[in-house]
């Protein structure tokens, strides 16, 4: 049987070597987690170079879509107490409504619309692009179904959400930028037919952007 040499105890680690050894390990960990593993899981990016390499948005977008996913689940379970027909009826009724409003205004009191179909599970995402204190407001309708969305704004490391709306049929208000950057919309179609979104949009910003 072959017996290997017992090592030397001079060709041991001390345990100042060892200790040392540890402590570079836990430091490397720890700027990883910091910059790579939170902002791209999480969203949460104390650095800013999570957004600067592109990853905090990318953990702002899973985040959303977890609490997104969560959100549908809590809102099905309430819809099976409720009756599905009475609700699809009131959905489109609004809708309808929200479309006609949108038909009565002057084209021209609108800088830009958008319009575009989303397939079931489908998403889509549209930004402003604002410098700080900027002001838009926005008129957004939802024909021949709901509409998940989430309203919200990122940019020079920062991220913020305005409003968030499940099953939603249509919504109109205004955007204050938080701070320079991209401020807009998600949205995600989690009914089992396609719908229309048209988005309307005027005020303080440099262009629209089709982040989809």
């Amino acid at each position: 049987m072959f017996n290997s040499e017992k090592p030397n105890l001079e060709d041991l680690p001390t345990t100042k070597q060892l200790l040392r050894s540890t402590a570079i390990a836990a430091a490397s960990a720890a700027a990883i987690l910091v910059t790579v593993v939170l902002p791209a899981e999480y969203g949460i990016d104390p650095t800013g170079v999570g957004g600067a390499i592109g990853l905090a948005e990318m953990g702002e977008i899973k985040t959303q879509l977890a609490e997104e996913a969560e959100a549908d689940r809590l809102m099905d379970i309430e819809a099976e107490d409720q009756s599905s027909l009475l609700k699809e009826i009131f959905g489109l009724f609004v809708g309808s409504a929200y479309a006609q409003d949108a038909t009565a205004e002057e084209s021209e009191e609108w800088r830009d619309q958008i319009t575009f179909t989303l397939e079931p599970d489908a998403s889509a995402e549209w930004k402003l692009v604002m410098t700080k204190d900027q002001t838009a407001d926005y008129r957004m309708v939802v024909q021949g179904g709901r509409v998940n969305f989430d309203l919200h704004g990122h940019g020079s490391g920062q991220s913020v959400t305005y409003e968030k709306g499940r099953g939603s049929t249509g919504s109109e208000g205004e955007i204050v930028a938080a701070f320079d950057g991209e401020h807009g919309w998600f949205w995600r179609n989690r009914d089992d037919a396609p719908l229309t979104v048209t988005i309307q949009v005027r005020g303080d910003y440099a262009e629209v952007k089709d982040n989809t």
